[in-house]
């Protein structure tokens, strides 16, 4: 590693770090761990690549940068991010996950392999994403770079840092579709465990299309990167499926004029809307749908605990504080998509990640945890299957690999070979009120209900032909 890491620094000192142009922001457990855990010699792995193959012995230490905000008004992104993470390499090592996180360092064994853990805040910009990104592999030497919950920033450190020095990046939970379709972004060791924004909207296209009567839809998005991505998987899905789109509209992030859009939608015909936005703009839009004597139903996506507890209010203060199910169905708001929430998966992996996440962090797994769970048990699957720790024989290993060990279930996630965007199932269900059994976890109003339907990772993802970059 250290002729390699030594071109990284002096690639880094050539290109040097300041002057680039911003790029515009976006975004919004364990038990006992498989037989490939640790260093065993376990059971071989049918879901690789090159078919059925052997877990080798590996030891050493692996160092992996971690970038995600840490402090300010969306630390939660990271948090959560972060303790899927750990979560994950803990299951692999049969062990507990850490609990109290910051700024630092934090080591985790896996059999014989030492995680060490470089986190770093990056406030949820651009330009702090790639200054911490550029001293971990300049002066920390990392292997390997994993995170930024921003999209914006996530884009930034892979054109600056990745580009530049070669370091393999797990991107995550930055969910910009842009990332792993866009040839500007797209690199062969740039991988997400995460699912995106496109998978948001066509799950929930392929749901409105084949499982509703719905024939008319008024899309709307935020103007920006996220509501982009939402409104134009919609669009495609929707209309590969023979659903009329009506019109699209993009408004600023905070748009509160909502009558009148509305209104609009209904004297075009609609029976159905979809909303692309983050907490900024949801509140505004459900007030005006929920207040208002509208004829279609409300269409989108569940968000993290964040946006559901603003949301759940918003819906209390519309419908009444003792809110029920059936209040929800007759608003005509949902179902939604969702990537991953704890109480959308029944397997073995899924109970233990659930119960040793909630006893550690004192809430539920929630959106972004199944997705950087499943990058950490990724990352020591190829570790064990490629029997090297070399950030580059790692991110070999990763290409098109099926995970095992995942909480959407063994091999409940896989990379695809032409983006190294990773494929998992997604599922629809209704928002309703959050039930006694998880009111300690989950201090939102609302949750997510049990799943209407599940959509398959391969119907839910981006096609090849549908992406700008090939690998």
């Amino acid at each position: 590693m250290a002729d390699n890491n030594v071109t990284r620094r002096r690639a880094l000192q050539a290109l040097g770090v300041a002057g680039f142009a911003g790029l515009a922001g976006c975004g919004e457990e364990t038990g006992p761990g498989g037989d490939d855990d640790g260093n065993g010699n376990g059971e071989t792995d049918p879901m690789t690549t090159e078919g059925t193959r052997t877990p080798q012995d590996v030891s050493g230490t692996i160092k992996i940068g971690v970038l995600q905000p840490l402090t300010g008004d969306l630390r939660y992104y990271g948090q959560q991010s972060v303790w899927g993470f750990l979560s994950g390499l803990a299951y692999k090592g049969d062990s507990e996950p850490p609990g109290d996180i910051s700024a630092g360092t934090i080591t985790m064994d896996v059999g014989d392999v030492t995680y060490e853990l470089l986190l770093r805040d990056t406030e949820f910009t651009a330009d702090i994403a790639q200054t911490r990104a550029t001293d971990l592999v300049q002066s920390e030497n990392v292997d390997m770079l994993f995170g930024c919950s921003s999209s914006g920033a996530a884009t930034r450190v892979i054109d600056t840092v990745v580009s530049a020095t070669n370091v393999p990046y797990m991107a995550g939970p930055a969910a910009s579709a842009d990332i792993t379709s866009n040839n500007e972004t797209c690199r062969d060791i740039v991988f997400r465990a995460s699912e995106n924004t496109a998978m948001d909207a066509r799950s929930g296209g392929q749901y409105v299309a084949e499982e509703t009567d719905v024939e008319n839809v008024y899309l709307f998005g935020a103007d920006y990167s996220f509501g982009r991505a939402v409104v134009n998987n919609y669009e495609q899905v929707l209309a590969a499926n023979g659903v009329n789109v009506i019109d699209t509209r993009f408004v600023e992030r905070g748009y509160s004029d909502w009558g009148p859009l509305l209104d609009n939608a209904e004297e075009a015909g609609a029976d159905g809307i979809v909303g692309g936005f983050t907490v900024a703009t949801l509140p505004q839009l459900f007030t005006a749908f929920l207040t208002g004597d509208y004829s279609f139903r409300a269409f989108g996506g569940f968000a993290t605990l964040i946006t559901n507890t603003v949301v759940g209010e918003t819906m209390q203060n519309a419908l009444g504080e003792d809110l029920t199910a059936q209040d929800i169905r007759d608003a005509k708001l949902g179902p939604f998509t969702t990537r991953y929430h704890w109480n959308q998966y029944d397997n073995p992996i899924n109970d233990a990640f659930v119960d040793t996440y909630t006893s550690t962090y004192g809430m539920v797994p929630d959106l972004f945890t199944s997705g950087t769970f499943t990058a950490a048990s990724a990352i020591h699957q190829a570790a064990r299957y490629g029997g090297s720790l070399e950030g580059a024989d790692i991110a070999s290993e990763l290409r098109g690999m099926t995970v095992r060990d995942t909480p959407k279930g063994e091999n409940g996630y896989t990379f695809q070979t032409y983006n190294n965007q990773i494929r998992s199932e997604m599922t629809v269900a209704d928002p309703i009120p959050t039930t006694d059994e998880w009111a300690d976890a989950w201090s939102a109003t609302i949750m997510p209900g049990e799943p209407r339907v599940r959509i398959s990772g391969e119907d839910a993802t981006i096609p090849e032909s549908d992406v700008s970059c090939s690998l």
